[in-house]
């Protein structure tokens, strides 16, 4: 119903008086449409104000506390684990130190906040830290509740078993037991897709690993490359080739919405990625975990570009 519709309705009495009172009304109906629009442009500039100072604070808090906090492992070697100082180290670990050095001008302008697989989104949700340096793996179900930068590694899943197991595929695990690590991209694999197999979960990787080595588990199911580079160290053990899913990256995370800090991450990697940052810490600590049979280029993702 329009203005001269309403018009009609409520007015009675002689045609004179129909058109005075309509034309009252239409100077009344323009006036309250311009208010509206005028209290429609100050609410949403207002909310869109209220969204970039949200937005632009990121960065501002974390100058003004003086520290970044970064959510890292402690015990993923050679990503994130304590060397024999007690010192947190590692290819993530010195990843955020760079962060910080560039960010705050001081690469010990940081503080480590050691995180469980299971624990990095809800750290990062209620505000425990800044930023997870900690191999998170990028999937869709993770990216409607964090937000991602561009990756810094690439992954895929496999399961690591006694090589004299006869376990040779996947299928091969119908009825037996499988480790993992809780909240690993492995436990929400075979929780979804393998509910033949029994899962015996830990908290920590190297429980997870402790009991595999015990024979608690037929397979321990992680990143390949934490798989490789304990098998190095441990003879006995071989990754069963088939793959649980393709190729993923793995990108550090912030909270849901915090596009500045995201923004700069993503800026950051671009800017490491010309002075070949990731290959220098690679070669600094993955390199010989590995072997010399593992390229670089199967592992890291220089300069936040994912091919």
């Amino acid at each position: 119903m329009d203005e001269e519709q309403i018009g009609v309705h409520i007015i009675n009495g002689t045609a004179h008086g129909r058109v005075i009172v309509r034309m009252q009304f239409k100077q009344q109906w323009k006036r309250c449409r311009q208010w509206s629009e005028r209290t429609t442009y100050h609410s949403n500039a207002t909310r869109e104000r209220k969204s970039s100072n949200a937005d632009t604070g990121a960065l501002s808090k974390i100058k003004e506390r003086g520290k970044i906090l970064v959510g890292v492992f402690s015990d993923k070697p050679p990503f994130g684990f304590t060397n024999e100082k007690g010192e947190l180290v590692g290819f993530d670990n010195d990843l955020a130190r760079r962060f910080a050095k560039d960010l705050l001008g001081d690469e010990s302008k940081i503080e480590f906040v050691v995180v469980e697989p299971a624990g990095r989104i809800p750290y990062l949700q209620s505000d425990k830290v800044d930023l997870i340096v900690a191999n998170m793996t990028v999937t869709d179900e993770r990216k409607e509740i964090v937000d991602f930068t561009n990756p810094n590694l690439k992954v895929t899943t496999q399961v690591l078993v006694n090589d004299q197991s006869g376990i040779k595929s996947l299928a091969d695990l119908k009825g037996k037991k499988v480790i993992v690590t809780k909240g690993t991209t492995a436990d929400i694999f075979f929780t979804k897709k393998y509910p033949d197999v029994e899962l015996v979960k830990f908290e920590k990787n190297t429980e997870s690993l402790q009991a595999l080595k015990d024979g608690r588990g037929d397979g321990y199911a992680q990143d390949n490359f934490i798989l490789l580079a304990w098998a190095r160290k441990n003879p006995g053990f071989a990754l069963i080739p088939e793959k649980l899913e393709k190729e993923a990256p793995i990108a550090p995370a912030v909270k849901k919405g915090n596009t500045e800090l995201r923004d700069w991450v993503n800026q950051e990697l671009e800017t490491l990625g010309k002075e070949k940052f990731l290959l220098q810490l690679y070669d600094k600590y993955v390199k010989d975990e590995l072997g010399p049979d593992v390229s670089p280029d199967d592992i890291i993702v220089e300069g936040g570009h994912w091919k």
